[in-house]
């Protein structure tokens, strides 16, 4: 471990939860729902959440998950897009409206938005992958001014399986000086848009290198392959953004589960620059 200053970015009490209410629920797809939360008292939002970073989201008596937040509209809700893959998202499954759950955050670094601002933004996004890029990306869109050009590139397994749809189709493609590709992995009989991966279909867009930083989320064979598709691009490790929150338990650097080298992904991460990925132990 080095001198590094690891310090939970929450209050003096990191792990205990604030309990919200759920005031909306939307499906997504067949197994991704979005949770819309608010202080159960009606008073606001208990944290801040800056694009890319987490929250515990606990459900008693069954256990908690670290959490992307999709999306903070003011003092009005937190979302949180979840894909039920496993025992504590399939019991966040069944709730309903009104439900009680806990929060407790923020996590990690989040997006370097700042750095990002002036550049064109390419953003790279596989399943459930979008849920953190959606944040990073309706940043830009309320900030237009301060981005150039914005690619969104998204895929998904199937048709069904596309998460945020009206946003993919019908709101994202109609902002000023933005593109917005969909592939899926197999052809349907009725997607008459583009099949494939995609790294390939990344490859085959190429959107420019020149004052671009590519932003990249989604599982990690998908990542793995799209990095090597940039590096072919001529995008440098300086311009290019990735998540590792998969590894991300406890959220305060106590549990050990998400260390590499002498880096806490919950602490130092979970965004880091390919740069800064490089000279991490291969583990990652």
């Amino acid at each position: 471990m080095t001198d590094k200053d690891h310090k939970c970015t929450c209050d003096e009490q990191p792990l205990v939860p604030t309990i919200v209410e759920v005031i909306d629920i939307i499906d997504r797809t067949p197994d991704i729902k979005s949770f819309f939360v608010r202080n159960a008292d009606g008073s606001g939002l208990p944290f801040q959440v800056a694009p890319g970073q987490c929250s515990m989201v606990s459900l008693l008596p069954v256990g908690e998950s670290m959490i992307s937040c999709t999306w903070q509209e003011g003092q009005e809700y937190q979302e949180y897009a979840i894909k039920r893959v496993g025992l504590m998202t399939d019991e966040l499954h069944r709730i309903e409206v009104g439900q009680k759950i806990g929060l407790r955050g923020p996590y990690g670094n989040g997006f370097p938005v700042d750095e990002c601002k002036g550049k064109d933004m390419v953003f790279i996004a596989g399943g459930i992958g979008l849920a953190p890029l959606r944040s990073f990306i309706k940043y830009c869109f309320k900030n237009r001014e301060d981005f150039g050009k914005i690619t969104i590139l998204y895929g998904s397994r199937s048709q069904a399986d596309l998460c945020f749809k009206e946003e993919l189709f019908d709101l994202w493609p109609k902002e000023p000086n933005t593109e917005v590709f969909v592939t899926i992995d197999n052809a349907e009989p009725e997607w008459d848009g583009h099949v494939g991966f995609v790294p390939a279909y990344l490859e085959e867009l190429n959107p420019s290198s020149n004052n671009a930083v590519a932003v990249v989320c989604g599982p990690p064979i998908m990542i793995k392959f799209v990095l090597q598709s940039l590096e072919k691009m001529g995008y440098s490790d300086d311009q290019v953004i990735t998540t590792l929150e998969m590894r991300m338990k406890c959220g305060i650097g106590k549990c050990g589960r998400c260390n590499i080298g002498n880096e806490f992904i919950c602490l130092d991460g979970p965004v880091y620059y390919l740069r800064q990925l490089r000279d991490l132990p291969a583990e990652w």
